[in-house]
């Protein structure tokens, strides 16, 4: 039971700091929040929890396919390990050069549920996103491969993206506004935070070898 609440915990943690960054859905979460009232926010992320904790899930079917290939797994860390890499460099990037903000908000928020499920379909992050923790947590024996396992791990992530939301939601326009003023700072912080990941992935890699594939139960 400990290691199924520590891995629910981990995918709360990972999903609700990976809300956080300034971003189309969740400053549509504002938007929505502000204009029709906190229901019609929390609805709206609602529909896009359920769409990622769906991906995720199927996403880790493959992976524990991924996983029981040893071989295969060895060269997925490696892409995994740049996915990292690339990220915290992007952020850097973006840090360095105190990029901008906006966003494109339509004006019909009606079905704001429906809006959710659409702008989750349509976020290109959400597969190399959660296939990179994933791996992560895989390698470091945190996140078994069965289905007890992944199943709470989905249920931590499913807590974490409302709580990230609830964030923006609660915040309203005020947050957005102080959070657009220093993401540049926001960006420094996450690229630290990944190259740290990606040295942490690094070592674990050459020190220690592959755990054995433990059986769906």
């Amino acid at each position: 039971m400990i290691q199924l609440t520590r891995i629910f915990f981990w995918g709360m943690l990972i999903s609700f700091l990976g809300s956080l960054p300034l971003g189309t859905m969740n400053v549509m979460a504002t938007n929505i929040s502000v204009k029709d009232g906190v229901t019609a926010g929390m609805t709206y992320a609602y529909g896009s929890m359920l769409v990622e904790i769906a991906l995720v899930r199927a996403a880790l079917v493959a992976m524990s396919w991924v996983y029981k290939q040893q071989k295969i797994f060895r060269i997925f860390e490696w892409l995994t390990l740049l996915l990292i890499v690339a990220l915290a460099i992007g952020s850097f990037i973006a840090a360095y050069n105190m990029s901008g903000f906006g966003t494109a908000i339509p004006d019909n928020t009606k079905h704001p549920f429906w809006l959710g499920v659409f702008f989750s379909v349509t976020n290109p992050l959400h597969i190399p996103f959660w296939f990179g923790w994933s791996t992560v947590l895989l390698n470091k024996n945190m996140l078994l491969p069965n289905t007890r396992n992944y199943n709470w791990y989905v249920a931590g992530i499913g807590l974490g993206t409302i709580g990230g939301f609830s964030v923006f939601i609660y915040g309203g326009n005020y947050l957005i506004q102080e959070m657009h003023a220093n993401q540049n700072l926001l960006n420094w912080a996450i690229g630290i935070i990944l190259l740290i990941t990606a040295a942490i992935q690094l070592y674990k890699m050459f020190n220690k070898p592959v755990v054995a594939v433990v059986r769906n139960r």
